[in-house]
């Protein structure tokens, strides 16, 4: 098993265990316990850990400071939508867009068929009037104003 399947093992069970569903770490402790690297926590955490995979990442810097994971409920549907459209960068690729897509509709934050139509509407073939070159800038630029219309 790679290092970073095992800090996501352990992160998710942290979760499980804990009564508010949210595991709450100290990154150079955990690197400590599980021997790794300090950036390798890190790289778990803003990789799999994402809004778009139906997370939310807290943290607070400081002396007493933390990050808190947590997984968005469906009963929490403005706020992950939020942090959804907050997370979505400048540029997104079409296999970004569909995730995103699929994670909010497992979550029960989207209908399906709203789904259908916003990937329809973000695909390569509905954009292929606009440039190459600017298609993913504006794809990012439609999902985020789809889903804060949808909000």
């Amino acid at each position: 098993m790679r290092i970073s399947d095992e800090i996501t093992a352990y992160i998710l069970r942290m979760m499980e265990d804990a009564e508010n569903g949210a595991a709450e770490l100290r990154r150079n402790e955990l690197a400590e316990e599980l021997g790794c690297v300090p950036s390798q926590i890190t790289y778990v955490l803003t990789s799999r850990f994402t809004p778009q995979q139906g997370y939310v990442v807290e943290s607070r810097r400081g002396g007493g400071g933390y990050i808190r994971v947590r997984r968005v409920t469906p009963q929490q549907t403005a706020t992950p939508l939020m942090h959804i459209v907050n997370a979505i960068e400048n540029e997104l690729v079409p296999a970004a867009a569909e995730a995103i897509l699929q994670s909010m509709v497992y979550q029960g934050c989207l209908k399906k068929s709203a789904a259908a139509v916003m990937a329809a509407a973000l695909s390569d073939r509905a954009l292929r009037d606009v440039p190459v070159e600017l298609r993913d800038r504006v794809r990012a630029s439609l999902l985020k104003h789809m889903l804060a219309a949808y909000l």
